[in-house]
């Protein structure tokens, strides 16, 4: 009979479904990151939990279902989980391992490092909304808005974690008027490091799953009109140009425009 794992540990245990590697070392922030949550006090003080293989505890399986054991504990600081099978990976040792990215909700656990998130990614790049330092927000703020998120029921964060690292993420935020409850704005932000490894294309597309679940039918987002990587994502993704916003910010001393851009999700649009 297969055992039922705790609902915490899934995103591990969809983590280390993608794990290519036979043998992979994650610290303590990496699994807390993939997680959500803080890991239990004993996790950090008794190696014997994660050597734990019965219930009621059932944390373990996040791994095992995929066939890992544990190697090596370094108490407090990383895990090393090697895999047991018969079949032999032939990139096991390879220097450029699988990207493994898992997308969740935002949870509460995550605001301190959602504000280094947003803030990194604001001090990257000059078309985001606010600028390097002009984010100004605490924990305690950040915690009630996800508090806020999470009772919603049309309205939902993602955040990107790649390789147990926040990475990105997008906000799906419809407006107060039941009018207008089919539709939803799109915020999306990615860390300069993560460009190219197709983290926008996953945060996007989680975005318009959701949405759909929802009963969301049209999306829209506004992007300045020089930001052509963006432009080019969004384009891919179904967004047409609707309209212009001219001169609607002002950045390095230059007024800069923005594009309204749409799309209407069908329901061949999400597979």
């Amino acid at each position: 009979m297969v055992k039922k794992m705790e609902k915490k540990y899934i995103p591990l245990e969809s983590f280390f479904a993608e794990v290519s590697q036979n043998e992979v070392t994650l610290t303590y922030t990496a699994i807390e990151n993939i997680v959500g949550q803080p890991l239990p006090n004993a996790a950090f003080l008794n190696s014997s939990w994660w050597k734990k293989t019965k219930p009621p505890a059932t944390h373990y399986l996040a791994w095992m279902n995929s066939d890992y054991t544990i190697k090596e504990i370094d108490l407090g600081r990383s895990i090393t989980f090697i895999k047991e099978s018969d079949e032999i990976n032939v990139n096991s040792s390879s220097p450029n391992p699988k990207n493994i990215l898992i997308i969740r909700p935002v949870d509460l656990d995550d605001a301190r490092s959602f504000i280094h998130l947003q803030q990194d990614i604001d001090s990257e790049s000059d078309f985001m909304l606010f600028g390097k330092e002009e984010r100004k927000i605490s924990v305690q703020a950040i915690r009630k808005r996800i508090g806020e998120w999470k009772k919603s029921d049309t309205s939902r964060i993602f955040v990107g974690i790649l390789n147990g690292e926040f990475a990105g993420f997008v906000a799906v935020v419809t407006g107060p008027s039941p009018r207008a409850s089919h539709c939803a704005s799109i915020v999306i932000g990615v860390r300069k490091a993560y460009y190219g490894k197709s983290v926008g294309t996953s945060l996007m597309t989680k975005a318009e799953a959701w949405a759909q679940e929802v009963g969301i039918s049209r999306l829209e987002l506004t992007v300045i009109e020089r930001n052509f990587p963006a432009l080019a994502l969004y384009k891919k993704m179904g967004y047409t140009i609707e309209g212009t916003r001219i001169n609607s910010l002002f950045i390095n001393g230059e007024y800069l425009n923005e594009l309204y851009m749409g799309k209407y999700l069908k329901s061949d649009d999400v597979k």
